[in-house]
């Protein structure tokens, strides 16, 4: 007997190990699982963030009242900008009641919908609540808003309503700054910090399904908006939205403004940038033309990014018909050759001046917008190509070697936009390491100086108009009218083009020049430059180059100056 309740009490004990054991191990498994979860938050799912690379193109739309000005929304308002410097041409007073005129007669949801998908954009992102404190929903936390004017109308609703019955994914965006707001960077911003985080509680609630959260903070930190708690909150709320980099956090992606993004794989990014010159609505703006708008789809898609593409309506809540047309136009490029943009990736070969590529399964797409020679040469790739073809019409010579691969198409065959080459491979294109295809310019890489860059960033230095990247560009500091751009070529070179790209379209007048001894001699020279100018002269033989702006509207910037030898 007292032998069998020894063994008794030892199996007792055993298995009282084994439950404390099991219950420890629980226990951690909890915690940690625990502490995955509370992480979440901070950033998509995997299938959220695939699904909206995707999608490649979606529309931006920046609104308000201060259309009725023409002046750009939020920085012109006049006033105090807590926690930023400057003041709007608007008075403050003027500007906070341009709502009580407000009557956008015209608006209508469908119709905005309708214009995004004949333009083959597969997201809309609205501004609900620009740094100038308007919200364009019908937000209980405030009196300022577009119900309150004479439309009376919940345009926030209205479209999104208008997304859902359309398949259009939907976004919103949100600006954490808030210049109209009392208590906003005051010594009672918690309670605004309050109110911020009710108003996107109200968005992530009352409209539905929302797939993006698109913040403007310009430069908060994450514990001016206690982010980690608002992203807790709005994943939870929508637990398959994406939200950009802007409130302080990473987040799912970065948000190059305005520029073309660097190529980059290895983190989701998404280019903003206007169709005309600024993102509220303003009479008789520059409208970039259809050439720029495709290429830079493209470079952007190539680069491995999205385009959010903006327009701004007018006050009678119409999108100008002509920023329409040109939307439309792009709508009917992608219709024909979206194959090469929709759920592609970028690469292998990096974008530069000379086009992108895009890859998808074993096909890759060369997109060429230069040709500065007869014949575009790739580096090589560890894939053989078993067939090619011209997706835009027409024929090509491919030529593989272990060396280069080699494309020419013939002239009549290139097209203006865009040329798409079609390489078919006998493997997987993602496999392969992304590679670097040079423009063949004389200046790559070259030393370079300049009269001014501006605030002395190495951002915007000087060496970075012959780095032979799209998205990279020297500038000027703001109110520069006139500067200069020399290249030292290290020995004498011969050279009979010359190709230029300029942002914003800012040079009224420029020449270029090369150094004979100490005297600087023009052997070309132009009004306006553009997205990019071609330039052809008789040759020129210098070691020293110079790209003089004699006038500029406001501080000049360029994205590449280069030289190319007489072609063979």
């Amino acid at each position: 007997m007292e032998k069998d309740r020894l063994i008794k009490y030892s199996l007792l004990i055993c298995l009282a190990l084994i439950v404390c054991q099991l219950t420890v191990s629980c226990a951690r498994q909890i915690k940690t699982s625990g502490l995955k979860e509370s992480k979440d938050y901070l950033r998509a799912g995997e299938q959220e963030m695939q699904r909206w690379r995707e999608m490649k193109f979606g529309l931006f739309i920046h609104w308000g009242p201060v259309s009725l000005k023409g002046t750009e929304i939020g920085w012109s308002r006049g006033g105090e900008r807590r926690g930023r410097g400057g003041r709007g041409s608007i008075p403050a007073e003027e500007y906070d009641n341009l709502y009580k005129q407000f009557n956008p007669v015209k608006f209508n949801a469908d119709e905005w919908v309708q214009i995004a998908r004949d333009a083959g954009m597969k997201y809309l992102v609205f501004t609900s609540k620009h740094h100038d404190g308007f919200s364009m929903f019908d937000s209980k936390l405030t009196d300022y808003k577009i119900t309150n004017s004479p439309f009376k109308r919940d345009v926030v609703k209205e479209l999104a309503d208008a997304c859902h019955k359309a398949g259009l994914k939907l976004g919103y965006y949100y600006s954490p700054v808030d210049w109209y707001h009392p208590d906003y960077r005051t010594e009672n911003h918690p309670r605004y910090i309050e109110f911020l985080h009710g108003q996107i509680r109200e968005l992530c609630t009352n409209y539905g399904r929302l797939d993006i959260m698109w913040f403007d903070s310009l430069g908060g930190s994450a514990k001016d908006w206690d982010s980690e708690n608002l992203f807790r909150m709005i994943r939870r709320l929508q637990p398959h939205i994406i939200i950009n980099n802007r409130a302080g956090l990473p987040a799912d992606h970065d948000t190059p403004e305005q520029r073309i993004g660097k190529f980059q794989t290895d983190r989701a990014w998404e280019t903003c940038m206007t169709i005309c010159r600024q993102w509220a609505w303003k009479p008789d703006d520059r409208m970039k033309s259809l050439k720029q708008c495709i290429q830079t789809l493209v470079w952007v898609v190539g680069g491995d990014g999205n385009l959010l593409f903006n327009v701004g309506p007018m006050p009678d809540g119409r999108i100008e018909p002509r920023q329409v047309q040109r939307l439309r136009e792009m709508g009917q490029w992608l219709k024909k050759y979206g194959q090469s943009i929709y759920g592609t990736r970028g690469g292998p070969f990096k974008t530069g001046s000379w086009g992108a590529s895009t890859h998808k399964g074993s096909t890759i797409y060369i997109h060429v917008f230069n040709w500065d020679s007869n014949t575009i040469t790739l580096p090589p790739i560890p894939k053989k190509v078993i067939a090619s073809s011209v997706l835009t019409g027409g024929a090509a010579t491919v030529k593989q070697t272990e060396e280069a691969i080699e494309i020419s198409v013939p002239k009549a065959h290139r097209r203006e936009l865009d040329t798409i080459i079609v390489l078919k491979l006998d493997g997987p294109a993602n496999k392969i390491t992304p590679r670097a295809l040079l423009s063949g310019s004389l200046a790559v890489a070259k030393k370079v100086k300049a009269s001014n860059v501006f605030r002395n960033m190495a951002a915007h230095g000087a060496d970075k108009a012959v780095d032979d990247d799209p998205s990279t560009r020297w500038a000027t500091d703001y109110g520069t009218r006139q500067a200069w751009l020399e290249v030292d070529l290290g020995k004498p070179m011969t050279f009979n083009r010359a190709a230029v790209s300029e942002a914003y379209d800012r040079v009224q007048q420029f020449e270029l020049q090369y150094r004979n001894g100490q005297q600087w001699r023009i052997f070309a020279q132009g009004t306006t430059i553009g997205q990019k100018l071609k330039l052809k002269f008789p040759l020129v033989t210098a070691r020293y180059v110079r790209l003089n702006i004699l006038d500029a509207t406001e501080g000049p910037t360029i994205w590449e100056f280069q030289l190319f030898a007489p072609k063979k």
